[in-house]
């Protein structure tokens, strides 16, 4: 569990540290109260760990200058990383990675309401935890996109026009 808070704290970062790129990093432990600590779960990360997320962090504050001018250099047309549907931060570890998965669901899909399984043809298994919709015509085999979100969640798209079922996986 503390590896997941981990994740969903370097998740949840980014934002603060365009914020402080242009001043020395501060460590998390000195910039939040001990109640945002907590309600943050920071307090129950081990010193490696708050160690680990301080040396990601203070690196990203120190890249914050080169990520201002790709941003600039995306936003007069260039091709950004996030607008090529990848969500992974290049800064992480390879095994803290959260990647969207692309995959094709098995079987017609005429709609799902919580409980309903999606196989996809990578192998994996999806149940839906919430959010219900009958399509207006069956789809055979279609692409999907599972997304990740904030704390964990996750998020099946069948197509862009159709609101997303928060899923999670179980196998």
């Amino acid at each position: 569990m503390p590896l997941f808070r981990l994740v969903v704290a370097l998740c949840l970062l980014p934002i603060a540290c365009s914020a402080i790129a242009a001043t020395p990093y501060e460590p998390l432990e000195r910039q939040l109260t001990p109640e945002q600590q907590h309600a943050t779960g920071l307090d129950t990360l081990s010193p490696a760990q708050l160690e680990l997320l301080n040396r990601l962090l203070r690196e990203k504050a120190e890249a914050g200058a080169a990520t201002a001018a790709a941003n600039t250099a995306a936003a007069d047309g260039d091709v950004s990383a996030t607008s090529r549907g990848t969500t992974a931060s290049r800064e992480l570890p390879p095994d803290l990675e959260i990647r969207t998965i692309k995959a094709r669901l098995k079987g017609k899909v005429e709609g799902w309401a919580p409980g309903t399984e999606f196989r996809l043809d990578n192998g994996q298994t999806w149940k839906v935890l919430k959010g219900e919709i009958t399509l207006r015509k069956p789809l055979e085999s279609p692409e999907i996109l599972v997304v990740p979100g904030l704390a964990g969640r996750w998020f099946l798209q069948v197509d862009e026009d159709y609101p997303k079922a928060r899923v999670y996986r179980v196998d």
